[in-house]
């Protein structure tokens, strides 16, 4: 089996790859804690690329467009233990303790690195025998768990309350700047919706508006746009473009790109 997951609480799970690579298109519903054991990921955002190995822990906010690529590293499988911090946990968290600093950081915008910090690190370590005993973890202990983590997050960074005390959902936002920076996710166009604050009605409407054309050519376009500069001014391999700009193999890439322009994209290799 390439993939195993093993879940300790809907919550809390550990999940172990080892095949070449596995790739998918995200948008967390619950801010993430993720603890790298072995392996490495590559998580690929509309204004920054985050690459992390063993040992780094990191934080990502809910509601947040990602590619995220796993591989194995050094002959080790990917692995890795992540904790859901659901709005559920974090409301009952904050009921009880005062938010601080929640004015100075931009929501759903930053993604918290801790490169091997002992305190997260031994308390998600702390987990690992907990996946092989079979039975569930009592919910008070998880609750304990969840609860630590979240207390360590807040006395590493003052700022974090701002992110994760932050409970409303999207507003409507300008479709245009949304779409500009975001295009090269693979997403449905009801998660384009949601996230600019439309119904999939609305959105599809104050697109043709914005644009004068359907959001499906739209992507397609802007995408191989994108591809057709990272082969011809960056020198990148299309094997090595396709997934980051939003196509699910390189076949069809290959067809839509050529399809696009006239010629394959290994063409704009051979002209340098």
């Amino acid at each position: 089996m390439e993939f195993e997951t093993k879940y300790i609480t809907p919550d809390i799970k550990l999940s172990e790859f080892k095949g070449k690579s596995f790739r998918v298109e995200v948008m967390f519903e619950h801010h993430m804690l993720v603890w790298f054991i072995s392996g490495e990921t590559k998580i690929i955002q509309a204004d920054a690329t985050h690459t992390f190995n063993a040992g780094d822990t990191f934080l990502i906010p809910r509601n947040q467009l990602a590619t995220v690529i796993n591989y194995p590293k050094d002959g080790l499988p990917h692995k890795a233990v992540a904790m859901h911090l659901t709005r559920e946990r974090l409301t009952d968290f904050y009921s009880r303790h005062k938010a601080v600093n929640t004015g100075r950081v931009q929501p759903l915008q930053k993604v918290y690195r801790f490169t091997k910090h002992p305190l997260l690190e031994s308390c998600l370590a702390s987990l690992i025998p907990y996946f092989d005993l079979g039975d569930k973890l009592p919910a008070d202990i998880a609750a304990i768990k969840i609860e630590e983590a979240i207390s360590i997050l807040r006395s590493i960074d003052k700022d974090v309350d701002g992110l994760l005390a932050n409970f409303e959902e999207p507003g409507k936002i300008n479709l245009t700047e949304f779409m500009e920076r975001h295009y090269m996710f693979n997403m449905t166009l009801d998660r384009f919706g949601y996230l600019t604050g439309r119904s999939l009605a609305t959105f599809r409407r104050d697109f043709k508006k914005a644009y004068n054309t359907t959001p499906q050519k739209w992507l397609t376009e802007k995408r191989l746009d994108l591809a057709h500069y990272q082969i011809a001014e960056q020198q990148r391999k299309p094997i090595d473009v396709y997934v980051e700009v939003g196509f699910e193999n390189l076949s069809h890439f290959s067809y839509a790109f050529k399809s696009r322009f006239g010629y394959p994209p290994n063409a704009l290799l051979d002209k340098k």
